[in-house]
């Protein structure tokens, strides 16, 4: 056996683990839930009648799907603005304007929202927005905005926009730390250039920084879209989908109707819908990462 040959088993003998279980974890477990889903079963029950496609047409005219749908969209949109906006802001400021001195502690501090128990923060601000006991009314009466305060979670209006500013706040800590990163690794001489050239602050930020570190940007972005339509921990604690459907999304939605209603095979369905969903975003992801680094490869050359 040659050398090569030897190389190859080697490199097959040790990848064959990680290979096997990706597929037993991932995706095994995804072409059985596809298989599920064009049964209509239940959790209690060894009977399974063949349906075929008929829960993803209902998908389609499921008024619940097409909240869930709204509700994740928005949530992704309010992410993108605050998480990888702001958060890419808050990061800039903290690498070139922040003392040295304190700037760690400022950034622990800001980190730990995303590290605490995601049932903890639920119910720690479903007290803060209890229109009775929590601090988010009594701040609105103290400076005078008391016409504002009411049932945050209570009213359909503002439940969904209530729980995803609780996520921005857990989250874009963990933002601002990748950005760091990503920063931190932009060569100095750049923005010695830049600053020779006459460039302002904001022309460097926008010409400078945000195309050095541009697949930062696009890892973040994927990560938060991703993590808005996944979202479940936030909504199942903080209103369980309500009031009246009202906060419901895929994840939350395919909870109930696998696990509450005991329809398993329109739970799998959803559970089919989400994934392509998050797929497609992973793989635009993918595509998009390898047309920057064919760019940059270029401007390198």
């Amino acid at each position: 056996m040659s050398a090569l040959k030897r190389n190859r088993m080697a490199v097959l003998v040790f990848l064959a683990p990680a290979v096997i279980l990706v597929g037993l974890l991932v995706f095994f477990p995804v072409l059985l839930n596809i298989y599920y889903s064009l049964f209509k079963w239940t959790a209690y029950s060894a009977d399974m009648k063949f349906v075929g496609l008929k829960y993803y047409q209902k998908l389609f005219s499921d008024p619940k799907i097409a909240l869930s749908i709204k509700n994740n969209v928005m949530y992704a949109v309010v992410s993108l603005i605050f998480q990888t906006g702001l958060g890419l802001i808050i990061a800039h400021l903290f690498v070139t304007f922040a003392n040295t001195k304190y700037a760690a502690i400022t950034r622990v501090v800001i980190f730990i929202p995303a590290v605490i128990s995601l049932t903890a923060i639920g119910l720690l601000w479903v007290i803060a927005y209890n229109p009775s006991l929590g601090f988010v009314n009594a701040i609105l009466e103290a400076a005078g905005l008391g016409r504002f305060a009411h049932d945050w979670l209570g009213d359909a209006n503002t439940a969904m926009m209530s729980i995803i500013m609780v996520s921005q706040w857990q989250y874009i800590g963990e933002m601002v730390m990748l950005y760091t990163v990503g920063l931190q690794a932009v060569p100095t001489d750049i923005y010695e250039a830049a600053t020779i050239d006459g460039a302002s602050n904001w022309q460097t930020f926008l010409h400078v920084t945000v195309p050095m570190i541009r697949s930062t940007i696009l890892m973040n972005m994927t990560i938060t879209i991703i993590g808005a339509f996944m979202v479940f921990d936030e909504v199942y604690v903080m209103t369980s989908g309500g009031p009246g459907g009202a906060t419901e999304t895929l994840a939350t939605l395919m909870y109930e109707t696998g696990f509450r209603k005991d329809n398993m095979g329109y739970a799998s369905a959803i559970g089919v819908l989400l994934f392509l969903i998050t797929f497609a975003f992973s793989f635009i992801q993918m595509r998009l990462y390898n047309v920057n680094e064919m760019m940059g490869r270029s401007k390198e050359s």
